[in-house]
């Protein structure tokens, strides 16, 4: 894991112009001999993590690398937490040198570095509840002030005098202190982001929403909007100056995805899109550094999911030219700030984290001889050395005596001896989840993040879930009997190893089957105490935002009228479905468009006060809506005129969507059923070159089938229901009950044909 990194003399920019970077010497743990380093240009990237300190738990992008005289010496970390307190240090001699703390506070959302246009960088601005404070380098506070935001800070952007903050909903441009400009964002702001005003001559703040939009303001209004094809979490400069014409913007998304916009007056440009296969966690932090020693600044990436991900560029270097994975590193909880830069030692580059639980350490390209202490000989380590090592262990004894007396102090004061006298109290835990729908795999991904370790997590679903298979969980999962009258479709049990304060779980949802996911969270504390986390499994749960809708395909309307307002439809709209915003839209007609990651169909939903309509090429989907949409006005006791319009040709266009899925479980789970027979077949026979191609092909990828088989459980009988229930909401529209025909259906199925199942869905 400990490996060196050799770096380039020079860094050269995306536009030819180069900058010296000098490599200078010295060790990062214990005190060598110095050696010479060799300079190579580009090679294999190898890092090795150094742990710094640790903070209170920590909001994404709040760590910052302060700027260094001339960018040649080792650089201070400014880093802020949860507890509202902003530290800024740096290493010497393998020591955290405090420059300067501030006391306990409100929570610190964001922290942002700023000066006036064309200096250094240099002064720290953070974000607590909705007012933003300033501080110098050397710690002395010169600004404290209280915007007008009802809204708690989540985000910020600082560029010469222009502050732009953002709540959840609102948008705030301040310009020395005064009040500029203002919007109100109908979806989440996510992030936010100001051009450089080096290079753009007007103010052009960018809002990364949850609609899976970047929108242009100007002034107080909106100039344009880029879709995105997933919610953005993050965004950063190109290059951390925005390209030659400072409008080139780096963004993340929720689903992982990151992708390169060029923002101008014409409009918004898609240079570059990375779509991996797999799910993999939300872009969180990213910043732009030359780690690699090539001369060309790399893209480097935290995510939710633990993973550090380094991106270089090839040689000619261009807006268009798509970045490659280099190097990739999971340290187990997520990386809210990330940057690279100098801080553990001189002529050293590394990638500085910080992490969810407060970690602060730096992945280092210094040498593997640095890193291993303990394997030297004694002659080799200094006396500075050995006087830090007696002094480490030192203050390990000491925490070690202080954990056990206050440990035998509580037990002592809990107690039931002496009832009038006993305490007892149970710790707050601060959880960082995630429940967000997978396109890849038509799946959600619940992710769970807890300061301390966990000792066990149990789920409790009253509608049918499938759990699936995670690489990386290391947890053992174990299910208990289920009893549906009483209300519980799934009860299973995570037990997690020691240490483990990360836990992933995948879960596939039925459509058109609705309730409530608890997941109780058990923590290694005492006393034992569980937190409670809801999950709403919603009627469409499978479905995600798009932006655009296929005219041309078949479909199905469904259309209603009644005394309901445009709010009261929004409500029912976004039980129904993920990704609606929590307000209703301002306008007088609210229009969303929807795709199923399972089957790829569309919805288009547009409502108005008093009327709806919504169009599928899935009928099954319209089926859902109405048998929901009735029984939540008969609630109210709102009488609702209903009228649906039935387009055949979607059912065959729906049948001929889940032919690919179909007809691929059906090869699969054949391929499985042969292994077995097969390997005893080559457990007695020497040779095997009579067995036919396919049944070769068979036994030599046995394993990668079986598992394949097992990532994906009952997906051949879901897909049968599916199926099923599309024929009987096809005739449940026009009024006839055909479940005495499913028997048949299965057995067509059984000897599954494409033309024979639409011939049957056509003559029944």
């Amino acid at each position: 894991m400990i490996l060196s990194i050799q770096m380039a003399t020079g860094e050269r920019s995306p536009r030819g112009i180069r900058e010296s970077v000098p490599v200078l010497h010295g060790p990062i743990v214990i005190e060598l001999e110095p050696k010479s380093r060799h300079i190579h240009p580009k090679m294999d990237l190898n890092l090795a993590r150094v742990d710094y300190m640790q903070v209170g738990l920590t909001s994404p992008r709040t760590m910052r690398l302060m700027p260094s005289p001339g960018g040649k010496s080792q650089q201070r970390v400014a880093v802020a937490d949860h507890a509202g307190i902003l530290q800024v240090f740096s290493m010497k001699r393998q020591d955290v040198t405090l420059a300067f703390k501030t006391l306990p506070g409100p929570e610190i959302r964001r922290l942002e570095l700023g000066g006036a246009l064309g200096t250094v960088k240099d002064k720290i601005f953070i974000s607590a509840g909705n007012e933003i404070r300033g501080f110098t380098k050397k710690g002395k506070q010169f600004l404290s002030f209280e915007t007008n935001l009802t809204e708690t800070i989540q985000t910020a952007s600082i560029t010469g005098n222009d502050l732009l903050v953002a709540g959840q909903h609102v948008y705030n441009h301040y310009q020395d202190c005064q009040d500029m400009n203002y919007f109100l964002s109908e979806d989440k702001i996510n992030d936010i982001l100001a051009l450089p005003g080096e290079k753009v001559s007007t103010l052009s703040p960018l809002l990364a929403c949850q609609d899976r939009s970047i929108k242009m303001l100007r002034d107080s209004n909106v100039l344009y909007s880029a879709e995105l094809p997933g919610p953005p979490t993050c965004l950063q400069l190109y290059y951390n100056d925005g390209g030659e014409n400072g409008d080139e913007v780096l963004y993340g998304t929720s689903d992982g995805k990151l992708g390169l916009m060029k923002f101008d007056r014409k409009g918004p440009q898609t240079h570059w899109l990375i779509e991996r296969e797999g799910a993999y966690g939300a872009i969180l932090s990213m910043d732009n550094y030359d780690i690699t020693g090539d001369g060309v600044r790399d893209l480097i990436v935290g995510r939710h999911d633990g993973n550090i991900e380094v991106y270089t560029y090839d040689d000619d270097i261009n807006e268009d030219s798509e970045p490659t994975l280099k190097y990739t590193h999971n340290c187990g909880e997520s990386v809210n700030s990330i940057e690279g830069g100098v801080v553990g030692n001189a002529g050293y580059e590394e990638i500085v984290v910080t992490t969810y639980s407060g970690w602060c350490f730096g992945m280092t390209s210094e040498s593997v001889e640095a890193h291993t202490g303990l394997q030297v000989e004694m002659a080799s380590i200094t006396d500075s050395t050995r006087e830090r090592l007696g002094k480490l262990r030192s203050e390990i004894e000491t925490l070690q005596l202080q954990v056990n007396y206050e440990r035998d102090r509580y037990q002592s004061n809990a107690t039931l001896d002496n009832p009038p006298s006993s305490i007892s109290a149970i710790p707050k835990l601060d959880i960082n989840d995630r429940f967000t729908l997978s396109q890849a795999d038509a799946s959600y991904n619940l992710s769970l993040e807890v300061q301390t370790s966990i000792d066990n997590v149990l789920l409790q679903s009253d509608v049918p879930v499938d759990l699936l298979d995670v690489e990386k969980n290391s947890a053992v999962v174990s299910y208990s009997a289920c009893d549906p009258q009483s209300g519980n479709a799934l009860l299973a049990t995570y037990r997690c190893q020691a240490n483990t304060t990360r836990l992933e779980i995948k879960i596939r949802t039925i459509e058109g089957q609705y309730g409530v996911l608890q997941v109780y969270i058990t923590p290694r504390l005492q006393p034992k105490c569980c937190q409670v986390q809801q999950y709403q499994i919603k009627p469409l749960s499978l479905h995600m935002r798009t932006h655009k809708f296929d005219k041309n395909r078949p479909a199905n309307v469904l259309h209603l009228k009644g005394q309901f307002t445009l709010a009261e439809m929004h409500n029912w709209v976004g039980f129904c479905l993920p990704e609606v915003p929590e307000k209703p839209p301002s306008g007088d007609v609210a229009t969303f468009t929807f795709i199923s990651t399972f089957l790829d169909t569309l919805l288009q939903i547009s409502y108005s006060k008093g009327e709806a309509t919504f169009k599928s090429d899935n009928i099954s989907t319209i089926s859902i809506l109405k048998d929901f949409l009735t029984r939540e006005a008969t609630k109210k006791r709102i009488n609702l005129m209903i009228d649906c319009d039935v387009n055949d040709e979607s059912v065959t266009h729906t049948l001929r969507l889940l032919h690919p899925k179909l007809e691929s479980q059906l090869l699969l789970a054949k391929q499985v059923a042969m292994i077995q027979p097969l390997k005893d077949l080559a457990a007695h026979e020497e040779n095997l070159d009579f067995l036919s191609p396919e049944f070769q092909y068979i036994l030599d990828n046995a394993e990668e089938l079986e598992n394949q088989f097992k990532r994906q459980p009952a997906q051949l009988e879901r897909l049968y229901g599916m199926i099923t229930d599309l024929f009987i909401d096809q005739h449940k529209f026009k009024g006839q009950n055909v479940k005495s025909k499913v028997g048949q259906l299965l057995d067509i199925l059984d000897k599954y044909n494409l033309e024979a199942l639409i011939e049957f869905f056509k003559t029944h």
